[in-house]
């Protein structure tokens, strides 16, 4: 009698196939070597928490083994597994060698050797941090080297829990993780960024080509200034510079020294010395920018507008003792006004009298009291100009013009959305982050280094296949069925969705077979290469199911 066994594959076998290219079993096997008597490696298991991840199945790490459990495991490991060898006991001590190896040093070593393997260009360096928020009441261990987790400034918008701080570093060329470190969940980010920055300078001397680290406005501070003097950076200039303000003001001044950097941006360039540092500071106005602005500044306006008017009317009602103590209560006002202006104002007397009713003919007022009556206008050069100012931004860097030109400064700090990308990709709710919650600190740590690693691995696999379609002049359909070169990797997921291994046993012998291998999907999967193509029963030269 034939048995039929049916496992998906979906587009599983496509990580496995990515993960073994990039030989992140290897590098951890050969940091951490099996014993002998687990039925997995720890490469094996990090490689199972990996796709886990990256199956968006929003599933902690504990029930590893239940996303295992319909997938043709032999195909993606290479030989026999069980769910029940990926159990949470397996996973656990997984954790713990790993931390106690070093996350920092595992990862650069596996990052390293993937830019090597798929020739990722390392020029331009974007760093950030993020938060974590995590549930669960942890006490500090007696160890020193676990990360704090506790509270902090949260850009996670949750106050009321515990956290931790995530450095990650990412290389531009299409946004691959270079480096990540867990920091106490109260960590200040200008400690962060001074603290990268003092690591990287012997890195960048000793590279061969020219590196550059890209940051916010947190990277550029005073007591970071000896780090960043002997680094090649990009960086935003904090706009609570006195200097960075009186450079923008200085911009303005001289309208006619706009020069257009882009089509979307103009800008002014200033040579400098700043905290000991000869730099080139930019002034960009981004004209898209300018239109966001105008309704922003709108809506401030008509705010206060309201408050003006509501402070007027009392301050109309009033009475004093004489006109310049009314004058001042008016000044006092107008001081905080930003859109508008005092247009006109003057003075009503009234006079007091000892006696009730009216006065005599020749009776003297024993006390004189004024009224301020006021005018106010929009002020339309200060709202030009508050519009002018909100859609500037200050870039500053240490590098040459003959290394950089002035528009390649602007596209690297633009290159900065590739680590906050990678932020968004690790805080998906499909990812298993939303449910980050462990038994100790040092597993918390963990356990986002190997969140990392799944993005490390996302990054390279959509690198890869973009990468594949320029060179080959192809296109694939995107989610409105439009021919695109800038396809994702997601929807590339979605597409392999229904890919089935069937294995027919007749008793005596096994029969195994890949079913719902369309055109499209054998198109998508050959553009990975050899190794992702096996995983699928394909060579990459295959062009039908």
């Amino acid at each position: 009698m034939t048995s039929i066994d049916v496992k998906r594959i979906d587009h599983h076998g496509l990580v496995a196939g990515v993960i073994d290219d990039l030989q992140i079993l290897e590098i951890i096997d050969s940091c951490l070597p099996p014993n002998g008597q687990e039925s997995v490696t720890f490469g094996e298991a990090v490689k199972a928490m990996i796709m886990n991840g990256l199956g968006f199945t929003n599933r902690p790490i504990s029930l590893t083994p239940q996303f295992f459990e319909n997938l043709p495991l032999s195909d993606l490991f290479g030989h026999e597994v069980t769910p029940e060898d990926l159990n949470r006991h397996k996973l656990g001590r997984t954790l713990d060698a790993l931390w106690e190896f070093g996350c920092e040093a595992l990862f650069t070593q596996i990052a390293y050797n993937a830019c090597h393997l798929e020739d990722i260009q390392c020029n331009f360096l974007s760093e950030d941090t993020s938060t974590f928020s995590v549930t669960g009441e942890y006490d500090q261990a007696t160890d020193e080297q676990e990360i704090l987790v506790t509270h902090g400034y949260s850009k996670d918008n949750r106050p009321d829990l515990k956290q931790v701080v995530h450095e990650l570093m990412v290389a531009q060329d299409g946004g691959v993780p270079l480096m990540t470190k867990s920091w106490d969940g109260n960590t200040d980010d200008h400690q962060v960024f001074r603290e990268r920055a003092r690591n990287l300078v012997e890195n960048f001397q000793h590279a061969d080509d020219l590196r550059v680290l890209i940051g916010d406005s947190k990277l550029y501070a005073e007591p970071n200034s000896k780090n960043l003097a002997s680094i090649p950076f990009i960086t935003r200039v904090p706009g609570t510079l006195n200097l960075e303000k009186q450079i923008t003001e200085q911009a303005f001044q001289h309208p006619e020294h706009w020069s257009p950097l882009d089509g979307a941006n103009s800008y002014q360039r200033f040579d400098l010395c700043h905290y000991g540092i000869e730099q080139r500071w930019l002034v960009i106005f981004s004209h898209e920018r300018f239109k966001g602005v105008q309704k922003t500044v709108a809506k401030e306006r008509d705010k206060e507008n309201e408050k003006i008017r509501s402070k007027l009317f009392h301050l109309q009602a009033k009475r004093f003792d004489s006109k310049e103590k009314a004058l001042q209560a008016l000044e006092k006002l107008r001081a905080k006004w930003k859109y508008h202006r005092l247009r006109s104002y003057d003075f009503t007397e009234h006079k007091r009298y000892g006696s009730r009713g009216r006065p005599s003919r020749n009776a003297s007022p024993q006390k004189i009291e004024w009224q301020i009556h006021a005018e106010y206008e929009e002020d339309q050069e200060a709202l030009q100009h508050a519009q002018q100012k909100r859609a500037c931004f200050v870039l500053g860097t240490n590098v040459d013009t003959d290394k950089l030109s002035d528009a390649q400064i602007l596209a690297g700090y633009k290159g900065q959305s590739k680590v906050e990308r990678g932020f968004r990709f690790l805080k998906d709710n499909a990812f298993f982050v939303s449910s980050l919650y462990v038994e100790k600190p040092s597993r918390i740590e963990v356990l986002i280094m190997i969140m990392t690693l799944a993005l490390l691995v996302y990054a390279v696999a959509q690198r890869r296949l973009r990468l594949e379609l320029w060179r080959q002049d192809e296109t694939l359909p995107n989610q409105i069925n439009q021919p695109t070169q800038r396809i994702t990797l997601r929807w590339s997921f979605q597409m392999l969705e229904g890919i089935n291994v069937v294995t027919l046993d007749k008793g005596d012998e096994k029969e195994r077979h890949m079913d719902g291998l369309t055109g499209l999907r054998i198109k998508i999967l050959k553009f990975f290469g050899e190794n992702v193509c096996r995983k699928y029963g394909l060579s990459p030269a295959t062009d039908s199911g």
